[in-house]
């Protein structure tokens, strides 16, 4: 039986670096090269949420270190983010992240004339795209 626990242990710990990082990483760079936008949406989505995700595990460490089925929950989770037959990423991007964003006025303002930034000077001096900057094209 410890034989059995320690290969299943060695799975679950290799399948976290799989599922959260090489598959994405495989997969994002395929979808930059495809002509279609949709694919592209989902791993930048994957990526967002994979950063506010990051972002909160290290805030919150202390106390996920005391939920001991916190990293089997967090692989479920990030597999129905990369599963193409869910496209979770996309999802909850739409759902919750942009709708966050529009509501607190991050999103850039597409106007004919050049005014005052709405965004808060920090965003407005880190976006990237500022005036004189193209964004890449496909």
């Amino acid at each position: 039986m410890t034989k059995f626990w320690t290969l299943l242990t060695a799975l679950h710990t290799g399948a976290g670096p799989v599922v959260m990082l090489v598959y994405p990483l495989y997969a994002s760079v395929v979808a930059m090269e495809t002509a279609t936008k949709v694919d592209d949406e989902q791993w930048l989505s994957y990526w967002i949420i994979y950063s506010f995700l990051t972002l909160t595990e290290l805030i919150l460490q202390s106390l996920l270190e005391w939920i001991p089925i916190w990293y089997s929950v967090k692989l479920v989770f990030v597999a129905w983010l990369v599963l193409p037959q869910f496209h979770g990423a996309a999802f909850i991007y739409n759902r919750l992240i942009r709708e966050q964003f529009k509501k607190h006025g991050v999103f850039p303002q597409h106007q004919s004339k050049p005014t005052k930034p709405t965004k808060p000077k920090i965003l407005h001096s880190i976006s990237p795209h500022r005036e004189g900057h193209e964004a890449r094209s496909h």
